[in-house]
């Protein structure tokens, strides 16, 4: 700003208002500068939300009890892997690329101890159970896989095998499941023996070059019968989500041999043609005797960058007065609950102690096995049966993204890992926590009639979460405790699809979803384990149902009405519990004690499934026994410890003779009346790929879970106690906070104190070279 005055001679009216118009625009300066300054002084500002609201959790204090559930930390995982390279007649490689034929430690974590020994520990002040870890070798050189228990932790200093006692046979080396070290010998066998000798059909027929390589991708399992490790390797374009980019041709590699000199491909697939070997592919394409594939560039449909620039942000939920949870190591208080996790590379999320005002609701809620069955008529996908937990659901949990995997202002939790590798992996953010209100009341009642109020309750929820990239899918795995005593424990699947090269007569097993592109038809079965412990371990199952009955009308001699009556019954065996997908069963099923509440009814929690599974693998079918808790809605059966996973390891790839098979867990058909009961859950869904599956399947309507609900457990909703209880009475005045803190909510608004954003995510992916 400034003003000019000229300096030749004027005239004096003229100079005179050039002075009064400077001095204006200075004084309207100065006035709108004095106003800003006034209006900043005056204004009051928005205090900063406080990181925790203390009243909420009631005098509640954390204890380290829960530690006997955590997960190994950093310095045992490396005080457990010292220990065990430093048995010399192990043998153990220390390289993260061993080759098969080297010994390797896979897998280090936790090993649960005995659960009467941890009760003891938590509810009668007994010893605290020793600390102990497990220990995964293949050993290549033994032709076997062994597991071992080592302890003490911290400095372990002993070491057992374990391996016939927990699964009471011997596993051969060809269970195990395929390790980096392995990947990368396949891999450069792929480039050699492959993609070396068929180079100018990969060139005339996919674009293939150096800079436009193809990738592998396998189906499982890995042959037709126990000892088999055959694999079918389909190959797609190096594109963003290569899954969906399928070219057309595919190979079998023999590497059951662990020297990888002695592997050799045994049959390819081109354009839906089988050939002998790779020599008998070459020398009929260049006769001409076969249908050729013109490569075509392709667009990148596979691609999750944004089609358009992202502009705004939508809704964000944050903490007014602070956040109503805490979290120290590994557990957490929230308002009436209480509980301690952990998270298992090879199964995933899990919590124990699950407490609801003070009482044990369950002692352990948990991940099991993720599994999916495929069709196709190409060999990659024909076979094909994903056990997820044999290359490991928790392996996979990465950092989670601040705003899209959980709110932005959740609570995160880092975890550490040892699996197929030589050094302890920390995985930041992989686990978020936060409160959560749902949108929708938990309760509400809007009186109209005789007598006008409203009372209700709005659903804030705590959420445990992680997400877990299997390879092509990614599952998002929420355990939600609500206010009024519910878990519900939810599954929900997205990332993108497999797929296979689209050719004659494949249309009956799936979609066409993209340029010569079919996405398979496949299903998803989801196993949870949940041991309630319904006021104690002395627990039974009783069922539940409806049915209509014809009864007479009292007031008109004659005349009948069909009305729906209670069925009541207890199931008291095993094989009884055992409640397949393929038979009818009871809506309303129970883990009950043998106390009653005020009203004479058994205090029990309900398992409520949610599940939208396709049809089981038939039993008859060799493989099925790897997979056998799928025939079950809900199995009950008596707590063992030697009975801790529907799964295992190795179920994978020794598909045809299971380390474990868990309808021998029911074929003993014990007594479970009055006994600690573990129910077996399993959900799903049916999935047949569609367009919109492109480039991405959303988790809308791909999912199921299992929800623990009181059942006369109270003796009236204990929501009612909620601190967020909402109630208002045409007597009060619209505006008072006595019973309804909305009211106040503009008295009581802060500013979120957000965190800087940071990601780290891919620290902790899969290296096949140094």
């Amino acid at each position: 700003m400034g003003c000019y005055i000229s300096t030749e001679r004027q005239r004096t009216p003229k100079k005179m208002n050039t002075i009064l118009k400077c001095l204006l625009t200075v004084f309207v300066f100065a006035s709108v500068v004095a106003n800003i300054v006034f209006i900043i002084l005056h204004t009051p500002r928005t205090p900063k939300c406080a990181p925790e609201f203390q009243d909420a959790l009631k005098g509640k204090k954390h204890d380290d009890k829960g530690l006997v559930f955590a997960d190994l930390t950093s310095e045992e995982y490396t005080q457990v892997r010292d220990y065990m390279w430093s048995v010399s007649a192990l043998n153990i490689s220390r390289s993260v690329f061993a080759q098969p034929s080297e010994n390797v430690l896979f897998l280090i974590e936790l090993h649960l101890p005995p659960k009467s020994e941890v009760l003891r520990y938590l509810d009668k002040g007994g010893p605290r159970p020793r600390r102990e870890a497990k220990a995964v070798v293949f050993s290549g050189s033994k032709q076997s896989i062994s597991e071992y228990i080592v302890w003490p932790l911290p400095n372990p200093d002993h070491h057992q095998d374990v391996t016939l006692k927990t699964y009471n046979q011997e596993l051969h080396i060809n269970a195990r499941t395929v390790t980096i070290g392995e990947y990368v010998a396949l891999f450069k066998f792929v480039h050699k023996e492959v993609f070396g000798k068929v180079k100018t059909i990969l060139e005339e027929s996919f674009g293939y070059s150096e800079s436009n390589t193809l990738n592998p991708f396998e189906g499982m399992p890995r042959g037709i019968q126990s000892g088999d490790r055959q694999t079918w390797f389909s190959f797609f374009r190096d594109r963003s989500g290569f899954y969906i980019h399928p070219v057309g041709f595919e190979v079998l590699i023999n590497h059951r041999d662990t020297k990888s000199s002695m592997w050799k491909v045994e049959k390819a697939l081109y354009n839906g043609e089988y050939f002998a070997s790779l020599e008998e592919l070459n020398e009929k394409y260049a006769a001409g005797k076969v249908k050729k594939i013109r490569y075509k560039e392709s667009r990148d449909y596979g691609s999750l960058k944004p089609r358009h620039k992202p502009t705004g942000f939508g809704p964000l939920q944050y903490d007014v007065q602070g956040k109503r949870y805490s979290v120290r190591n590994n557990q957490v208080l929230y308002l009436d609950w209480s509980f301690a996790f952990g998270l298992s590379s090879l199964t995933g999320m899990r919590v124990f102690d699950i407490r609801f005002k003070g009482e044990r609701i369950a002692y352990e809620l948990s991940v099991q096995e993720a599994m999916s069955v495929y069709g196709s008529v190409t060999p990659g996908m024909m076979l094909t049966k994903f056990i997820d937990s044999s290359i490991g659901i928790g392996r996979f949990a990465h950092e989670l993204v601040r705003g899209v995997d959980c709110p932005y202002t959740a609570t995160f939790v880092d975890t550490y890992r040892y699996i197929d590798t030589n050094f302890t992996q920390r995985f930041r953010n992989s686990i978020c926590i936060f409160e959560h209100n749902t949108g929708r009341p938990l309760r509400r009642h809007f009186s109209d009639f005789f007598s006008n109020s409203y009372g209700g309750l709005a659903n804030n929820v705590l959420v445990f979460r992680t997400i877990t990239a299997i390879g092509n899918y990614d599952y998002m795995w929420d355990f939600m405790f609500y206010q009024s005593g519910s878990v519900e424990a939810k599954v929900h699947a997205t990332g993108y699809i497999s797929s296979s090269y689209k050719t004659e007569d494949n249309l009956r097993y799936g979609h066409q979803v993209a340029e010569n592109t079919l996405g398979n038809i496949h299903t998803h079965f989801i196993n949870f384990k949940v041991d309630l412990d319904v006021l104690g371990r002395k627990n039974m199952f009783l069922t539940k149902d409806m049915e209509f009955v014809n009864v007479s009308l009292p007031w008109i001699p004659g005349e009948y009405a069909q009305i729906p009556r209670l069925v009541e019954r207890q199931l008291k065996t095993e094989g009884e519990a055992a409640l397949r997908y393929d038979t009818k069963t009871a809506r309303y099923l129970h883990i009950a004690s043998n106390l009653t509440n005020r009203w004479g009814h058994p205090r029990s929690y309900r398992l409520q499934v949610a599940s939208f599974t396709g049809d089981h693998l038939p039993e008859a079918v060799p493989e099925e026994r790897a997979m056998s808790w799928a025939r079950y809605k809900v199995a009950i059966t008596k707590y063992k410890d030697e009975e801790q996973t529907s799964s295992s390891l190795y179920n994978q790839n020794n598909i045809w003779s299971p380390a474990v098979d868990f309808s021998q867990f029911i074929e003993d058909n014990e007594n479970i009346e009055s006994e600690d009961l573990v129910a077996w859950v399993t959900t799903g869904f049916l999935h047949i790929p569609h367009a919109e599956d492109i480039p991405n399947t959303v988790s809308v309507g791909n999912g199921g879970g299992v929800i623990l609900r009181p059942h006369n457990y109270f003796d009236e909703d204990p929501s009612m106690n909620s601190p967020d209880s909402v109630y208002i009475h045409p007597s009060e005045p619209a505006d008072s906070c006595t019973n309804n803190r909305f009211a106040c909510l503009a008295k009581e608004v802060c500013a979120p104190s957000l965190p800087t954003f940071t990601y780290n995510g891919f620290e902790g992916v899969m290296k096949f070279e140094e």
